[in-house]
């Protein structure tokens, strides 16, 4: 039976996303307040489905084990249908990059002018957008997103390394 667009639609997508809480370090309100905003966003809005596989739709677990990155991803009624590791390393320099350009953004919404503080975000979006882009690869023998699910991921990545 062939599915129809619609079909795949609904049913290629995340409905639940959890962090391993073993992997959470201790994080500031900044922080907690975009790890709530993209599970909230990446559940309202994504794209998501592991290759070969016509099930769904998903829940994920994020967390990381040892120096890798763990999706545990399950159907709804948690039958697993996956778990993917993927190495930290490529993600390194853009994850240390992205912590200290946030750092100074969060900073300079409260003493910086208005072109700092933009410059700011610019430089933040540009380096998740760089980062969204490597998921996405590193992802693609395994798991089918669109752009904007890499980056609500990426965003959760970041949440996993922050160790407060």
């Amino acid at each position: 039976m062939v599915r129809s667009e619609r079909d795949k639609q609904r049913t290629g997508r995340l409905v639940a996303v959890t962090l391993d809480e073993s992997s959470i370090g201790r994080a500031n309100r900044d922080v907690e307040h975009e790890r709530a905003v993209a599970i909230y966003d990446l559940i309202e809005e994504n794209s998501f489905r592991p290759v070969g596989h016509e099930g769904g739709p998903y829940a994920l677990n994020l967390g990381i084990s040892g120096n890798r990155l763990m999706f545990d991803i399950r159907e709804t009624d948690g039958r697993p249908v996956i778990a993917h590791l993927l190495s930290l390393a490529p993600f390194r320099r853009i994850v240390k990059d992205y912590f200290v350009v946030c750092d100074s953004y969060y900073a300079a919404i409260r003493t910086s002018t208005p072109d700092r503080i933009e410059a700011l975000d610019m430089g933040r979006r540009a380096l998740h957008d760089e980062a969204s882009r490597i998921l996405m690869e590193r992802l693609k023998r395994k798991v089918e997103l669109d752009f904007d699910t890499a980056r609500r991921l990426f965003t959760l990545v970041t949440v996993l390394h922050w160790k407060g």
